[in-house]
């Protein structure tokens, strides 16, 4: 039997390794097929078409084939658009791109997540440090709901009791979403989670979840950071002590 062929899938490189003297091994978020693992043969050659194609945080169409768990690149084209973001605005894109690939298990599709993901890359691509926690609160909520990880944000996780809009509720690792004690300090109110909630729910994509999450990213931040690592497996994510050990110096 044939191996299989696929041309003009939209995609984004969150990885990229040697493989040999020649070639490189590329993780990458396609549109239709997921995450998945593709060889680029020749591409670290100064003669090659792909090496200036294959970057981070670039809109591109690939062309691949195969069967087995790496598949073969065949070719790639860049679909235009932002150009590559430095500073801040890089080191949030490869966080972004380290969440994709510590959470989302390779070959599972997940188109409307992939949407989100172009947005926000061409938003990264375009904003100050202050806006891009933003940006980054809204992607962390939204990668969580679609892999499973976040729980109602209008209702306490382990009673099921609607929130009360005047109280304060605190989101936690292993307990979800609890009333908040006098030792947490990045609480938010039951109306603004329940405005998260709603904006979760809302058909619009990325758009309400930026505004709902304007007022509140700060107090989101560690809460939510506390979550992604518990379900990442780690400590600190790799992009998170970059920036700690840059911010240091």
């Amino acid at each position: 039997m044939a191996a299989r062929r696929f041309a003009d899938e939209p995609a984004y490189v969150l990885h990229r390794h040697d493989w040999s003297e020649s070639s490189l091994i590329l993780e990458v978020f396609t549109r239709n097929h997921g995450r998945m693992a593709l060889v680029a043969k020749g591409a670290k050659r100064p003669s090659s078409n792909l090496r200036p194609i294959l970057l981070p945080l670039q809109p591109l169409h690939l062309a691949f084939g195969g069967d087995a768990e790496i598949r073969t690149l065949r070719s790639a084209e860049w679909m235009g658009g932002h150009v590559m973001p430095g500073g801040d605005a890089l080191l949030s894109g490869y966080y972004l791109n380290e969440l994709v690939l510590s959470l989302l298990a390779r070959d599972d599709p997940h188109p409307g997540l992939f949407d989100i993901y172009a947005q926000v890359v061409e938003l990264v691509a375009g904003q100050h440090a202050d806006a891009l926690q933003v940006v980054l609160r809204a992607f962390e909520l939204l990668l969580l709901r679609e892999t499973g990880h976040l729980p109602l944000l209008d209702a306490q996780t382990m009673t099921l009791e609607p929130l009360e809009p005047g109280a304060r509720y605190v989101l936690v690792t292993e307990g979800g979403l609890r009333l908040a004690g006098a030792e947490d300090r990045n609480s938010l109110g039951g109306h603004q989670w329940q405005a998260l909630q709603q904006a979760l729910d809302d058909a619009g994509g990325l758009a309400p979840m930026l505004e709902a999450c304007a007022p509140v990213a700060n107090e989101l931040k560690g809460q939510l950071r506390a979550l992604l690592n518990y379900h990442c497996g780690v400590r600190m994510l790799r992009t998170r002590q970059m920036m700690v050990e840059l911010q240091s110096l």
